[in-house]
């Protein structure tokens, strides 16, 4: 990894970001340089990667992530990210990334209406995205999970589309939180370099901080990962 402690992943923050910050400390754990991106600039500043990160951008006030959508930056994202650069959307980012077609389906109120915050199980169904090669096939991460509109809809034909392409890159074990079908909790776009979770791997970065995982390592580093697999991705580009 030492190779590509110069690469730069881009965190944007929009009005009513939460989690910019451990985004871009996990980047700096995982060996690379986070660069913060203002939603108003109209430029990704030449990063490598970008991040999406969770929070309720514009309060979430007409929908979530549908304001977000239209900000300056989203227009240079979209473009990049169709030109493979790989973008990761958490939580409200997630919801941003389907606003702005880069991904597909949405997101709506949970089932039982209500906020929820717990440590949350995960299956890694594809670990052959640029943000999950760092994972086992099938292996299962707890990482945190917080959020009010985070059930996972799309029609039947879209569904059946992401099955088929190995398109859901995580589901949920146990209990589904928030009634997403399918238990999906993220999912990528074809090529692999779009990937959007409802969960928080930035939460799960540090040993000591992140929820237990039920295994003898029990360090609460499950969502490293992600960060480790986009500056993996970048050293074999």
């Amino acid at each position: 990894m030492s190779g590509m402690s110069g690469a730069r992943i881009g965190v944007i923050t929009f009005p009513g970001t939460l989690d910019d910050r451990d985004a871009a400390r996990a980047v700096r754990l995982a060996g690379g340089e986070a660069v913060s991106l203002w939603h108003g600039d109209a430029d990704l500043h030449g990063v490598d990667a970008v991040v999406l990160p969770g929070g309720f951008s514009y309060g979430d006030y007409l929908r979530a992530g549908a304001i977000s959508r239209f900000a300056p930056v989203m227009d240079k994202l979209v473009d990049a990210a169709n030109g493979g650069l790989p973008v990761l959307g958490i939580c409200n980012g997630f919801q941003v990334l389907t606003e702005s077609h880069l991904l597909p389906g949405s997101m709506i109120k949970n089932d039982h209406l209500h906020f929820v915050c717990r440590e949350q199980t995960l299956v890694v169904e594809n670990n052959a995205t640029a943000w999950t090669n760092s994972y086992q096939q099938d292996q299962r991460i707890v990482i945190p999970l917080k959020n009010q509109d985070g059930q996972y809809v799309a029609d039947e034909h879209t569904l059946d589309m992401l099955e088929a392409e190995g398109r859901v890159v995580f589901r949920y074990e146990g209990w589904n939180p928030n009634g997403s079908r399918r238990n999906i909790a993220g999912i990528s776009n074809e090529r692999g370099n779009v990937v959007g979770l409802m969960p928080h791997p930035e939460h799960a970065v540090e040993k000591g901080f992140g929820p237990d995982n039920g295994t003898a390592h029990r360090d609460g580093t499950d969502g490293l990962g992600f960060f480790t697999s986009v500056l993996n991705t970048l050293v074999s580009a």
